[in-house]
């Protein structure tokens, strides 16, 4: 019998630009985790995908679990060498990602560096039409983060997706069914957006939740600022920040929605380093008390 809790897995993100995506899982399988999300920074390396994509699964076994996603994190708008390789690195994802039973692909836009998001459509609509097409033909979903990576609507260098104004200008741009979000509260927070109004908005085009949170330090902003050098606001694992996690999956789920959480480590201040995975436990954990705990079949 299927298990109904599971329409919303929670789950945690992985390397997968050092090759050893397939190990990680394998450490890390039965602590909890209902879906891996293998992630490549900029490049994959040269990296045979299809081959790695056997032995994740290969890793996995017989556990109840899933690879959805697959992050791949650059700028394909610009030229330079290693945007090249992230554009090469979306075609080779998208072309793959059934090796690793993966659905979406999940990134940053890109943008042109420096300038502002407007100044950018016309590449982004050259890029991301072809690519949006290459995987409608896999049966692929393309996911777009909303992280700013330190950009703002003026300049940046990675990614224009981060703003609902900006999300409205993309979809314009490429009203393809299969582009979309991947989401998380953490990276609307940090800029002073309220996220949950966003999920009623924009459910439809959620494809992928990073599990990342946020606490803001409001006394910080009384007294300092947004802009002073005692920082506002600091990434969390989900459950150590501001965000009620129960509020965001019953959103999720009154709008129909459902797919995977996957948590966003390595971010948080505190639980780090020889903390990381104590903090990663600690979220699935919470994470899955906030879907509602386990599945209970009434009897009658």
């Amino acid at each position: 019998m299927s298990n109904p809790a599971k329409s919303i897995r929670i789950g945690t993100m992985i390397r997968g630009t050092q090759g050893h995506a397939a190990e990680r899982i394998a450490q890390i399988a039965d602590m909890g985790f209902e879906s891996f999300q293998p992630f490549f920074w900029q490049t994959t390396n040269g990296q045979n995908l299809a081959e790695l994509g056997k032995r994740c699964r290969e890793a996995i076994g017989d556990r109840d679990i899933t690879i959805p996603a697959i992050g791949m994190f650059g700028n394909p708008l610009e030229e330079t060498d290693v945007d090249l390789q992230t554009l090469q690195g979306w075609k080779d994802c998208i072309d793959n990602a059934h090796h690793f039973g993966a659905t979406c692909i999940a990134g940053f836009t890109g943008r042109l560096r420096g300038r502002p998001i407007p100044e950018s459509l016309l590449r982004y609509r050259e890029i991301w039409s072809e690519l949006a097409k290459r995987a409608a033909d896999k049966g692929v979903r393309i996911a777009f983060e909303n992280c700013a990576m330190d950009g703002n609507w003026q300049s940046g260098d990675w990614n224009i997706a981060h703003n609902p104004d900006a999300w409205e200008l993309i979809f314009n741009e490429t009203p393809d069914d299969n582009i979309g979000l991947e989401w998380e509260p953490c990276h609307q927070m940090v800029y002073l957006i309220d996220p949950l109004p966003q999920i009623r908005k924009w459910a439809s085009k959620i494809f992928h939740v990073h599990g990342k949170d946020a606490t803001i330090r409001r006394g910080v902003i009384r007294e300092h600022g947004i802009f002073g050098k005692h920082p506002f606001v600091f990434m969390r694992t989900p459950g150590f920040g501001d965000t009620n996690w129960t509020d965001v999956i019953s959103e999720l789920r009154l709008a129909g929605w459902s797919g995977s959480i996957d948590i966003e480590g390595w971010h948080d201040p505190v639980y780090r380093d020889e903390l990381e995975m104590t903090g990663q436990v600690h979220a699935l954990n919470y994470l899955k008390s906030c879907r509602g705990g386990d599945f209970v079949t009434d009897p009658v």
